[in-house]
Parts: structure tokens; C-alpha cells; sequence
């Protein structure tokens, strides 16, 4: 396992923290590009690294290789957004026509409101925030166009899933239905608030947008769900606070966690991605002194070498991630009975 190190700080870490300080030259070997080309396909931030390097007008201090791979993977990225992004219309033009009150979470709108390009961040799926009283005829608008049920509902869940076939493609088209973003049985969070705040998208009456806000604390909680196994979710994350971070109101936000009953989980989060990235503080300072707990990039990069320290990791944000020991004995029963 080659693990590249620069004064400690591991070497596509030291990267995307150059390309967010508004660099004039890049700080990398040219020996140091393929490695640097390993992390950035196996984290899938191709599209991310690219548009950056673009912004900054550093694509051509890079390798050759380097560019060309970066490009064709962005143009895939791009492609495959816009068949997702049409798809999301033909939904959300019936979801509109059916007066069904509908929100997009990430997605193809998450890219070009706050990445700023349609093919600047990938997307695999279509997630939709809609209100209970509206799954069965979101439901069976979604069986009119293909799509058939992957995953019932399940009592305390937050999601159902739908999956369509692809022509030319192994992978098919997901859509996830939420009425919530947490599990109810592990957390308390009011989706009203979420509905309240939200505005019409664009030319749409039935078709909303997240505010800010809740933008952000939306994404800070799908990247604790997936414990920050990915430079992806730190770079989501890593965006909205240099590109709306005075719409956030740290002392707002963890009151409001607090109620919701999410304040460890948002903390934790917020916690590792300061620490791996300390500049943000320049952006905006995150002043809480709690211990951060470990992330280490070896044990996601190279998930098969485990060590005391992965299962250690694990242990902790699976069972003390929550704000009430209940909380995490329900996540225990889970994960020894799933839900069916």
C-alpha cells in the first residue's frame, strides 16, 4: 500500500485544500499524479477536481494524462446528469400536475445552484422530498414511467426506492421517495421545519427548493449517514461553506439540532471535516472545543486492510453518533434485526 504524506498531511487532502485556497501554482510532484489520479477516481470527485482546477486556471500545470483523464470522466459525468436531469422533469412535470409538493435533495439541482454546473459534481440517483399523505400517487406516477418498487416503505424509515433499467447501461436509474431525511426512531427532527422555509423552484407552484439553511443541514446529515466515507461528502460540505456560509448560523443550527435530537451526529460531522480541512475556519469558524473524533483516509482508501483502529471507528459512529442512549440501542436492535 503506497501512502503518500506531505508534512503529514496525506496528499489529495493537501490537494483539494490548494485548489480551495485560491492558489497560483499547485504544490504536487509530477511524481505524485498518479497516485493523486487513484484518489480521485476511487473517491468519484473527478468532476468536482476538474471544475475546480478550471476556476482556478491550473489545468494546464497539470500532466497531460492527468487533464485528458480528468476530462473524459467529467464528460461522462455530465452526460449521465443530463439524462438524470431529464428524467427528474418528466417527474416533477407530472408531480406538478398532479399538485403533489415535491423537493429535490442533491441531485442535478444541488450541482447547479451551488457548484454552479450541471456536470461539476456526479450523480447516481433522484432523491424527492414529498409529504406522507402523497406516496401512493407519487407511487404510481413513477410505475407510469418505468420505475418499479425496490424497497418498500418501512414504518420508522425515512425512504422508499424505485429503479428503472437503462438502455446500454448495468446500472439502473433509482428514484428514492423521503418524507423525512432522518429515521424517526432515531431522532426527532420536525420535516415541517424543512417545508416552511422552502421556495418555489424556478417557473414551478408545486415544485420546491430547500432553503440555504436547510440545504445545509440536509447535507451534513447524509454525510454523517454515510460516515464520511468519501471525499465527496466533505467537498459537499466544503462547498456551501465558502459559497453560502454566512447564511448559516452555527448557534441556530446545533439549537435546532439539539430539539431535533441530531446535535451529536451534526457536531461529529462538522468536527472531522474542520479538522481534515482547518482552513474553512478563514471562511468560517466552528469554535466548539468537543474532542473530534477519528477519521483516517487509509482506512476508506484501502478498505481492506483493516485494523483494530477501523472496527474502533466503526463502534463509534454506529453506536454513539446519538443524542440518547435509546437512540443508540434502537440502532443497535437494527442492525442485529433489520427492518424488514
Amino acid at each position: 500500500m503506497a501512502e503518500y504524506r506531505k508534512e503529514g498531511i496525506t496528499l489529495i487532502i493537501q490537494f483539494i485544500q490548494s485548489l480551495y485556497n485560491n492558489p497560483s501554482t499547485i504544490p504536487i510532484k509530477s511524481t505524485d499524479y498518479e497516485q493523486l489520479l487513484e484518489d480521485i477516481e476511487f473517491f468519484s470527485i473527478s468532476a468536482q477536481i476538474y471544475h475546480l482546477l478550471k476556476k482556478h486556471n491550473l489545468l494546464n500545470q497539470t500532466p497531460h494524462f492527468f487533464q485528458e483523464k480528468l476530462k473524459n470522466n467529467c464528460t461522462n459525468v455530465l452526460y449521465r446528469n443530463i439524462f438524470i436531469k431529464s428524467e427528474w422533469e418528466k417527474i416533477t412535470s407530472l408531480f406538478e400536475e398532479s399538485e403533489i409538493a415535491t423537493i429535490p435533495l442533491k441531485g442535478v439541482t444541488f450541482a447547479e445552484k451551488y457548484f454552479r454546473d450541471l456536470g461539476a459534481r456526479s450523480t447516481s440517483d433522484i432523491d424527492i422530498l414529498i409529504r406522507p399523505p402523497n406516496i401512493n400517487q407519487a407511487t404510481s406516477i413513477l410505475q407510469s414511467l418505468g420505475f418499479i418498487i425496490e424497497q418498500d416503505l418501512i414504518p420508522s424509515h425515512f425512504h422508499c426506492s424505485f429503479s428503472k433499467n437503462l438502455p446500454n447501461s448495468t446500472i439502473p436509474l433509482t428514484v428514492e421517495l423521503h418524507w423525512n431525511i432522518m429515521r424517526e426512531d432515531t431522532a426527532s427532527l420536525d420535516i415541517e421545519d424543512f417545508w416552511r422555509e422552502a421556495q418555489p423552484l424556478k417557473h414551478y407552484h408545486s415544485i420546491f427548493e430547500l432553503s440555504d439553511y436547510h440545504t445545509f443541514y440536509m447535507i451534513c446529515l447524509h454525510g454523517w449517514r454515510h460516515n464520511l466515507d468519501s471525499l465527496k461528502y466533505f467537498i459537499d460540505i466544503m462547498q456551501l461553506i465558502y459559497v453560502i456560509g454566512d447564511k448559516v448560523d452555527y448557534h441556530k443550527l446545533f439549537q435546532d439540532a439539539i430539539s431535533d435530537q441530531t446535535y451529536t451526529r451534526l457536531v461529529r460531522t462538522l468536527s472531522i471535516v474542520y479538522n481534515q480541512f482547518p482552513e474553512l475556519h478563514r471562511i468560517k469558524k466552528f469554535g466548539l472545543s468537543k474532542p473530534t473524533p477519528r477519521w483516517e483516509y487509509r482506512n476508506i482508501r484501502y478498505p481492506k486492510n483493516r485494523n483494530i483502529n477501523r472496527y474502533v471507528d466503526f463502534i463509534d459512529y454506529q453506536f454513539f453518533s446519538f443524542d440518547k442512549i435509546k437512540h443508540s440501542f434502537v440502532e443497535m436492535r437494527n442492525i442485529i434485526i433489520p427492518l424488514k
